[in-house]
Order: structure tokens, then C-alpha cells, then sequence
């Protein structure tokens, strides 16, 4: 007699994927666990308590990571009956973000590959999965919502998510394909995966790194399609390639702009690129503003405490450190870059590169040539005013998240095309404009 779902046994279990560098964790279950051996899945296990700290707890214990992952999100429980089992599973995904791929094996697994989500997407692939793994995936991935309403990470950042959203619903496409085991036109694939890059133009149209990298993946598609129109597995393959790119466009030119690191260095807000620049040259001391309403310079100053001298101070007493304290750079990320060279980036760059420029310090902005705008407009986003004021008053608040500093307050560009100077950002500006040409096909 088959078990109706009202008899079979509840189990609520948390299911983690880590993240590093757009590919997921996926480990292979061993013959030590009581279902699904063999088969493919994320960091789980019962939750036998709090799913929110028992999915810390399986981390630690399946990877040993947990000390060096940072949660991104948690989505709605998943829930399916597997009648083989006679049991109704009801997951609880998470999505981290992780620090490296050390992972090291408990006895509940036997392997562990680092792979791009998509490959749990598509059926008859190499990895056989434990049931509902891509649903629960879907639950934390990035959307076009989440990247519009990320105000904690940075531009290179949420453009790399946009990528993930175009690779994401790409490799979905192509799955369909393979079950149903003939080509879907491709033309309803691209006018799908077209109208969802439009929307992610749209989401942060300040941010010219999300949109050129956008680009890129679309026109890198159109360009190798055999057909009139690129299909999902073209934009699937350019958008695989174009996260892998913009990784490593980042790294290097955090590589460009360490190698002029000498003596100390100022920087304000939180960008990945800025510190791991920092980080490879090994500057002697490091001021860091706090970067008032949300304070990002906090945490990018106690990240750098163990590493490097630290002096975390107020945004307004940046001037003042500049003309008494030896600093010998100031080094900050951008949002995005004009091809005049004014750069957009967090409140507070503009008043310390003019107070640098007073001072004779040198401003070096370290960003991938993709975060240079093809726009002469500038649409610079605003905060919450609660994040100033929250008080009854009648009064107007004023929360500008970016301001804009002038080419002239800025002495170099390090970018993964070298220190790039007022010639050398046209050049890239017109390579960029040439990429925007598919939203017309």
C-alpha cells in the first residue's frame, strides 16, 4: 500500500550552497549517510533546531569553512514528497559567500567539485543530484529585485551578480532543451534572455560596470551564434565567460594599482578591488574613513588590523589627517568612470581628492576598464533619509550615495589594461559603445 503525504515522516533539513568566485560547492554523498549516496548535493543535513544556526553548524562540520563564509541570503523552504522513501523533505536553502576552496571532506561525503550552478541545471550532466537541489538553488540565487535593492555591495560586485542572473536563466533554457530533446527556437530564447538583460541595465543605472559587462555577454553572444539569432546556449557560454573575465579584470587591476603602493595610504567606503589591492602592496600604515551613514569603512578597517597599521577615523577628519600625517596616496575605488575622467564613486571621494589635491598626494582610482561609462549623464543614486535623520522635525534630508570628482583631482586610473591616462579612456569608452549595438538587432 502506497503511504498518502499525511503518513510519511516530515524532515526538515538545511541545504547551504557556498559560493566562490561564481561557482557553487557540490559534494558527493558517500555511503555513510542514510539517503541519496552517490548523488550530488550542497552542505546539508537535519535540522534538528534553529535552521539558521544549524546550517552553520553543518558547514563547519562538512567543509571546515565555516569561519571564512559570509551569508547572502535565505529563501522560502522548499518542500517534495519522494515516495521511494516514503518521506516528505522540506529544505531550507542558504546561499554564502566564501573566502577560498579549502574544503576539507567529513565522512558524509566522498568528493567535492567547485562548478558553475547551471550544472545542476541541466539533465545528464555529470552530476546526478540529490532531488529538488536546482529549485532550492533558485530560492537564494541573485535576481534582478535583489541586485536593485543591494546597497551593501559594490559596483564590480552586483555586476558580476547581473551576470549571474543572464547565466542562470540561460542554462534553465538550455535544460529545457534537453528534456524535451529538440532545439527551442532560438528566437524565443534570445527575445527571453534579452528582456532580461534590458532589466538589468535598468536595475542601477548608475553603475556603467553592470551594464558594459551586460553588454559584452549579449554582443559576445550575437557574435557567436551560426544563426540569424543567438540562442540560450550562446548567451549561456558568454555569460559563463564573462564572470570568469570580470574576475580576473578586477584582480589585475588590483595588481596594477598595489605595484604603486609605497608609505601609507588613505581610503574611504568598501571596495574589493581597493582592498585587495591593499592588501597585495603592503603599504605601511592605512587610514580608513569610516564612510558615514553605513559606516563600510569600519569593516574594511578591521579587515585590514591584522594584516597592516590601521587608523580608522571620521570622514570629516580626513583633511585635517591629509595636511598633518604623512600619507603618501590616497587610493579609492569607482562606481563608474567618465571618459573625461571625473569618476563617480561613494559620498565623501569628492571632498578627499580635492583635500589630496591640496595637499600634493596623489589620487590613484583603481577599477576594471569595464566601470568607464559610455554615458555623459550621471544618474547618482540617493539613501534612505532615516539613515541620517529619523527624528519629527520638519526638515528636507540630504543622503547622496555618490558624488562625483573631477578628472583634475585624480592623477592615474589603474586599471587590467596598466595606468591608463586621458587618451587611453577614450580609447576604451568607443570599445565599450561599440558593445550596446545588440540591444538594436
Amino acid at each position: 500500500m502506497t503511504a498518502t503525504t499525511d503518513d510519511r515522516d516530515r524532515s526538515h533539513v538545511v541545504t547551504a550552497f557556498l559560493r566562490h568566485r561564481g561557482d557553487v560547492l557540490l559534494l558527493c554523498r558517500s555511503d555513510a549517510v542514510g539517503t541519496y549516496a552517490g548523488r550530488w548535493g550542497a552542505v546539508s543535513g537535519f535540522a534538528e533546531g534553529d535552521p539558521d544556526e544549524q546550517v552553520r553548524v553543518e558547514i563547519r562540520e562538512e567543509t571546515g569553512l565555516e569561519g571564512a563564509v559570509s551569508l547572502v541570503s535565505s529563501g522560502r523552504p522548499v518542500e517534495f514528497a519522494d515516495a521511494d522513501l516514503d518521506r516528505e523533505w522540506v529544505v531550507h536553502p542558504y546561499l554564502f559567500d566564501c573566502e577560498d576552496r579549502e574544503v576539507e571532506l567529513s565522512e558524509e561525503h566522498d568528493a567535492f567539485e567547485w562548478v558553475p550552478p547551471t550544472d545542476i541545471a541541466v539533465p545528464n550532466s555529470e552530476y546526478e543530484t540529490v532531488p529538488k537541489l536546482w529549485t532550492a538553488y533558485e530560492r537564494v540565487a541573485p535576481t534582478v529585485r535583489s541586485i536593485a535593492a543591494d546597497d551593501e555591495r559594490g559596483a564590480a560586485a552586483l555586476s558580476v551578480r547581473a551576470l549571474e542572473v543572464v547565466r542562470d536563466r540561460a542554462g534553465l533554457l538550455v535544460a529545457e532543451r534537453a528534456k524535451v530533446g529538440e532545439d527551442a527556437a532560438a528566437n524565443e530564447e534570445w527575445d527571453e534572455l534579452a528582456e532580461l538583460a534590458r532589466w538589468l541595465l535598468e536595475a542601477r543605472p548608475s553603475m556603467a560596470v553592470l551594464r558594459n559587462r551586460v553588454n559584452r555577454t549579449m554582443a559576445d553572444a550575437e557574435a557567436a551564434a551560426d544563426t540569424d539569432r543567438a540562442g540560450a546556449p550562446e548567451v549561456l557560454d558568454a555569460a559563463l565567460a564573462g564572470v570568469d573575465r570580470a574576475l580576473e579584470a578586477d584582480t589585475e587591476a588590483a595588481a596594477t594599482a598595489a605595484d604603486v603602493l609605497e608609505g601609507s595610504v588613505m581610503t574611504l567606503s568598501r571596495s574589493g578591488t581597493v582592498l585587495e589591492a591593499i592588501q597585495a602592496g603592503a603599504p605601511s600604515r592605512v587610514f580608513v574613513a569610516e564612510s558615514r551613514p553605513a559606516r563600510e569603512g569600519v569593516a574594511v578597517a578591521e579587515t585590514l588590523a591584522g594584516d597592516v597599521p590601521v587608523t580608522l577615523h571620521t570622514d570629516a577628519a580626513a583633511a585635517h589627517l591629509l595636511a598633518t600625517e604623512d600619507v603618501d596616496r590616497v587610493l579609492v575605488g569607482a562606481d563608474a568612470i567618465r571618459a573625461d575622467g571625473a569618476v563617480v564613486n561613494k559620498t565623501g571621494t569628492r571632498t578627499l581628492s580635492i583635500a589630496a589635491a591640496r595637499e600634493d598626494v596623489p589620487v590613484t582610482v583603481v577599477a576594471a576598464a569595464d566601470k568607464l561609462s559610455t554615458r555623459e549623464e550621471l544618474n547618482l543614486e540617493s539613501g534612505d533619509r532615516s539613515a541620517v535623520y529619523d527624528g519629527d522635525a520638519d526638515l528636507d534630508v540630504a543622503n547622496p550615495t555618490f558624488d562625483v570628482t573631477p578628472a583634475d583631482c585624480v592623477s592615474e586610473v589603474a586599471t587590467e589594461r596598466g595606468r591608463l591616462d586621458p587618451e587611453g579612456l577614450e580609447d576604451v569608452v568607443a570599445e565599450l559603445r561599440e558593445l550596446e549595438d545588440w540591444r538594436s538587432a
